[in-house]
């Protein structure tokens, strides 16, 4: 199988400091500080890109789990909602919200929201963090 990397690099104290987050192949260089990541600041932060993970490995699954059925998505648009929140006095994910929005003809609702169901179950990124984190589900069909 694949390996993919990425790299951080940080400089100067916890507070003031900052550094740069990049994906292996470039796609993807954010600041990251502090402040984007505990507050509102200017940035990224690690939970985003989680956030980023999981939203971009359910769509792909999902998309393939609805073009596997016979009905090829037009467009697969979601969201991840990373919840950080202190668990025994330390930083802690412990819910990511997906929303979903999907374009595919000929399919119910009911059809649609078990493969949606499975995907979310199924898909790389929610194995990976399932054991530590619930992942919510709300999926639309248009």
């Amino acid at each position: 199988m694949t390996i993919r990397s990425a790299t951080a690099q940080w400089q100067g104290t916890i507070l003031e400091g900052a550094g740069t987050i990049r994906t292996g192949k470039g796609g993807l260089e954010g600041a990251y500080s502090f402040k984007s990541r505990f507050e509102e600041g200017e940035g990224t932060n690690p939970e985003e890109l989680i956030g980023a993970a999981l939203a971009g490995c359910f769509s792909m699954a999902l998309a393939k789990g609805l073009g596997d059925a016979g009905f090829p998505a037009t467009s697969v648009d979601t969201t991840a909602k990373v919840h950080l929140d202190k668990v025994e006095g330390a930083p802690t994910v412990t819910r990511i919200d997906l929303e979903t929005a999907v374009v595919a003809a000929g399919i119910d609702e009911a059809e649609f929201l078990k493969i949606a169901d499975v995907t979310k179950q199924n898909c790389p990124i929610s194995r990976l963090l399932s054991p530590g984190a619930e992942i919510t589900l709300t999926a639309s069909l248009g």
